[in-house]
C-alpha cells in the first residue's frame, strides 16, 4: 500500500458514512469497493461497486460502521481522499475531493491524476 504507515488512505464525511452504512444495510453487503478505471474525457473515472467479502489486496477502511475497500489499483490514486455525500433539487451521489486530481471534466464524472512516479515521491515525504 502507498502512504503513511497508521494513517488512513481515504476518510469519509457524516454524510458519506450514513450513505454507506444505510446501502450496506439495504442490500446486506459487507461494503464498497473503490477504484479507477480508464475511460471518460480526462482519462479517468471512479468506480463503485458493492463488496461481500474484501478482497485479500484491498485496503479496508471502516469509519463508524461504513466500510469501503480500496482496489489495489486504486490506493495510490486515492490516497488522501475524502469521500462525501451531497444531495441537491437534480441529483444526489458520491463526491471524492481527491488531492491527487489535476484535472477534471466538464461534468465532474471524469479526472486526471497527477503522474505515478510524483503520487509516489509526494506519498514518501508525507505531502499526500
Amino acid at each position: 500500500m502507498f502512504g503513511i504507515p497508521g494513517k488512513s488512505p481515504i476518510t469519509m464525511t457524516p454524510a458519506a458514512i450514513t450513505q454507506i452504512s444505510r446501502l450496506m444495510a439495504r442490500d446486506q453487503r459487507a461494503g464498497l469497493r473503490i477504484g479507477v478505471k480508464k475511460g471518460g474525457c480526462a482519462g479517468m473515472e471512479y468506480t463503485m461497486e458493492y463488496v461481500d467479502i474484501a478482497d485479500p489486496h484491498d485496503e479496508v477502511v471502516e469509519q463508524d460502521g461504513a466500510c469501503v475497500m480500496i482496489a489495489p489499483m486504486a490506493q495510490m490514486f486515492l490516497f488522501g481522499t475524502k469521500i462525501d455525500y451531497e444531495t441537491s433539487l437534480l441529483e444526489s451521489g458520491f463526491k471524492f475531493i481527491n488531492p491527487n486530481v489535476v484535472d477534471a471534466c466538464g461534468c465532474g464524472e471524469s479526472i486526471k491524476f497527477k503522474d505515478a512516479s510524483e503520487l509516489e515521491s509526494e506519498q514518501a515525504n508525507g505531502k499526500a
